[in-house]
C-alpha cells in the first residue's frame, strides 16, 4: 500500500490525500486550494492523478478546502462514491452549490473589467450543474458504525469517528487487509477543540499504525476556549463606543453559528446591550436550517437549552439576509451593527463587497474569528493589524486597511498544539508506526514536530504535495 499527498502537504487548504492499495485508489478528501489566485488556479485544476482512476472518496467534512473540489473531479471523469457523514452529506448539498454560485457571480464581476482592458477572459472553476450533478455520488453513514468500502470484497472498512470541527465533521478509520496483511491507517481530518458551544467533544480514533493528523497550530497555543465570550464582549464593547461597523468574515459553516451562539449568551446574561445584526449570507442561513436537522452532533449543553426553549440561533436582533437588494443597503447603515458574511478567508462572496465598503473608516472594526491561509486576503488584513493605512487589493482596486483589527483565538475550531499533543498522547507509540503531520505551514509543522519528538514520538513525516511513501 502507498500515500501520496496531493494537497494539505506543507499547506493549509487543499486537502488531498491518495491511498493506492493493490490497483485501486482510495482519495481522503478532495479540497480546494486557496492562495495566490495565479497558483490556485493551476493546482485547483490539474490534480496529481486521474480523476477516472478513483475508485472511492472518502470525506471527512464538508468545509471547502476539504470538499471544495469534487465538481472538478466528476467533471474530469470520477464516477465513484464518495463516503461521509449524512450531516456532512446535507451540507456539501448547499455548499458546492453555493461556492460554484460564488464562483460564476465573481468570474462575471471581474471579466467585465478585463473586457473593458481588453484583457483575456476567465472561466470559473466550475459551474452549479457540476456541483448538483457530483451529489448524485454521495453515500452516507452514521458516526461509529463500521461499513466496508464497495468493490474490496470486505477488505477496506470505514468508521466515522466525532472530530469536533464543524457539523458532521469526522475522523476516518480505515482497516485494510491487503496481501494477507491487516494495517489500520487513522485520518484526523481537521481536529476540534474541547468544550467550544453547539458541537460535541473529538472522539478518540483508537491505536492505528498510520496515523495522519492535521497541524494548522501545529506553532501556536490558543486562548481558553471558554474565553469566547469575555474576548467577544471587550470587542463589542469597544465598537460600540466608537460607533461604527463591525465586519466579521465569517466560515458559514460552523463559525457563523457559534459566533451567533455566544452573542445570544452575552445578551442573555445582559453583558452586551441588544444591537442591530445582520448574518449576510444565503449559505450560512441555508446551514443553519441542517443545523436544527442534525442534533445527533449537539453536546449535552445544547440539547438542555433546545429541550429548555431557547433559540440558540436566533436572537430578535438578528437579521438573516439572502436577497442581494438587502445586502447592498447594508451600506447606508448608521451607526453600529454586525455584519457576519463570508468567505472565512475573505477570498469570494459578499464579504469583499463589505470589506471595500467599511474597510478605509478607522470608526470600523474588522473582527477576524478563524484561520487565514497564507496568501489570502484574509492573512493581509491580519498583517496589517499593527500597521495601520497598509494598503490592500479588492476586486483589484487598492484600499487602505484604517478599521480597527481584532483577533479573537478563542474562536478557533483547530486544536492548538497542547491541544493536539495531548490528543495524540492517546495513540499507543508501540504500535504506531508512521505519523504524517498534514494541513500545516511548514513552520508550525516544525515546531509540532520537535515537540513529539519530546513526547516519545518517533518515524515523523512533513510531506511534500506530490511525496510518495509506501506503507
Amino acid at each position: 500500500m502507498k500515500i501520496k499527498f496531493c494537497g494539505a502537504a506543507q499547506t493549509v487548504t487543499g486537502s488531498q490525500h491518495l491511498l493506492v492499495i493493490n490497483v485501486k485508489k482510495i482519495l481522503l478528501d478532495c479540497g480546494m486550494f486557496q492562495g495566490k489566485r495565479e497558483e490556485a488556479f493551476k493546482i485547483n485544476r490539474h490534480f496529481l492523478f486521474e480523476p477516472k482512476d478513483l475508485h472511492c472518496v472518502i470525506l471527512s467534512h464538508a468545509h471547502i478546502d476539504h470538499a471544495g473540489n469534487l465538481p472538478v473531479l466528476f467533471a474530469k471523469g470520477f464516477e465513484g462514491s464518495i463516503y461521509c457523514t449524512s450531516a456532512t452529506r446535507d451540507l456539501c448539498s448547499i455548499m458546492l452549490q453555493d461556492s460554484a454560485f460564488i464562483q460564476e457571480k465573481d468570474t462575471e464581476f471581474v471579466n467585465k473589467r478585463r473586457a473593458k482592458r481588453n484583457e483575456p477572459l476567465f472561466n470559473p472553476l466550475y459551474t452549479i450543474e457540476d456541483a448538483r450533478a457530483v451529489l448524485e455520488d454521495f453515500k452516507s453513514f452514521p458516526y461509529d458504525k463500521k461499513f466496508y468500502v464497495d468493490g474490496f470484497d470486505n477488505k477496506v472498512a470505514v468508521t466515522f469517528i466525532e472530530a469536533g470541527h464543524i457539523l458532521g465533521s469526522s475522523q476516518v478509520l480505515l482497516e485494510i487487509e491487503e496481501d494477507g496483511k491487516k494495517i489500520a491507517l487513522g485520518f484526523t481530518g481537521d481536529l476540534g477543540r474541547y468544550h467550544l458551544p453547539i458541537l460535541k467533544d473529538p472522539g478518540f480514533l483508537g491505536n492505528v499504525d498510520v496515523l495522519l493528523t492535521e497541524s494548522t497550530y501545529g506553532g501556536r497555543l490558543h486562548k481558553n476556549a471558554e474565553l469566547i465570550e469575555s474576548e467577544l464582549e471587550t470587542a463589542i464593547k469597544e465598537a460600540l463606543e466608537a460607533g461604527g461597523k463591525i465586519i466579521v468574515p465569517s466560515f458559514s459553516v460552523g463559525r457563523s453559528q457559534e459566533l451567533i451562539y455566544a452573542l445570544t449568551e452575552l445578551q442573555n446574561a445582559k453583558k452586551i446591550p441588544p444591537f442591530p445584526i445582520f448574518v449576510d449570507s444565503p449559505l450560512t442561513v441555508n446551514a443553519t436550517d441542517i443545523f436544527k436537522l442534525h442534533p445527533e452532533c449537539f453536546d449535552t449543553e445544547t440539547i438542555t437549552y433546545l429541550a429548555n426553549g431557547v433559540n440558540i440561533f436566533g436572537l430578535d436582533n438578528v437579521k438573516y439576509v439572502k436577497d442581494v437588494t438587502e445586502s447592498k443597503k447594508l451600506n447606508e447603515f448608521k451607526g453600529t451593527c454586525m455584519i457576519i458574511s463570508a468567505s472565512g478567508m475573505c477570498e469570494a462572496g459578499r464579504i469583499l463587497h463589505h470589506l471595500a465598503n467599511n474597510i478605509q473608516n478607522s470608526k470600523n472594526m474588522i473582527m477576524i474569528i478563524g484561520y487565514m491561509a497564507e496568501n489570502t486576503l484574509g492573512k493581509r488584513i491580519v498583517d496589517a493589524k499593527d500597521n495601520p493605512g497598509t494598503k490592500i487589493k479588492i476586486f483589484g482596486d487598492e484600499y487602505k486597511v484604517n478599521a480597527k483589527i481584532r483577533i479573537l483565538n478563542a474562536f478557533s475550531g483547530h486544536a492548538d498544539q497542547n491541544e493536539l499533543v495531548t490528543y495524540l498522547n492517546k495513540f499507543d507509540k508501540t504500535i504506531l508506526k508512521k505519523l504524517f503531520l498534514v494541513h500545516g505551514e511548514p513552520e508550525g509543522q516544525k515546531l509540532l514536530e520537535e515537540k513529539l519528538i519530546e513526547n516519545g514520538f518517533k518515524n515523523i513525516f512533513i510531506p511534500k504535495r506530490g511525496d510518495v511513501y509506501q506503507i
